[in-house]
């Protein structure tokens, strides 16, 4: 079972995408870890809010978070319009790609929650481990 399999992630997900006022003037990133107990119990723990376009990712040594395994990250990408990229950016990709913290068999990967689409970086491909799936 995947990280958007279960429904609170998804809920989580969702409500990160309202806490980050998109399309306002107060637009801002929203981000968090979604982490595993030694049970299987998916929770989330948010990061602190962001700015308008780019959030900072607290430290993470070891892929574990407060006791738990890191199987995956997300943040929004709450700016609407022709000017702000939706789907994630080169640094986005390259955050995943570079970040050896996260470099273990059960992390999913970066999911980018935008208004139409919830993106999903991978680690192992890089450019081609972009997918996309239509929120709910």
């Amino acid at each position: 079972m995947g990280v958007l399999d279960d429904e609170r992630v998804r809920g989580q997900f969702l409500h990160a995408w309202q806490e980050s006022q998109a399309g306002t003037a107060a637009a801002h990133e929203e981000g968090g870890f979604v982490l595993r107990d030694a049970d299987g119990l998916l929770t989330v723990e948010r990061w602190p809010s962001g700015m308008q376009n780019q959030i900072v990712v607290p430290p993470h040594p070891g892929g574990i978070r407060s006791g738990r395994l890191i199987v995956a990250t997300f943040h929004t990408h709450p700016n609407l319009g022709v000017e702000f990229q939706q789907e994630p950016s080169l640094t986005d990709i390259r955050a995943v790609r570079d970040d050896p913290d996260l470099d273990h068999p059960d992390y999913e990967g970066e999911y980018v929650i935008t208004l139409e689409w919830i993106y999903r970086i991978r680690r192992m491909d890089r450019w081609k481990g972009l997918s996309r799936q239509k929120q709910r």
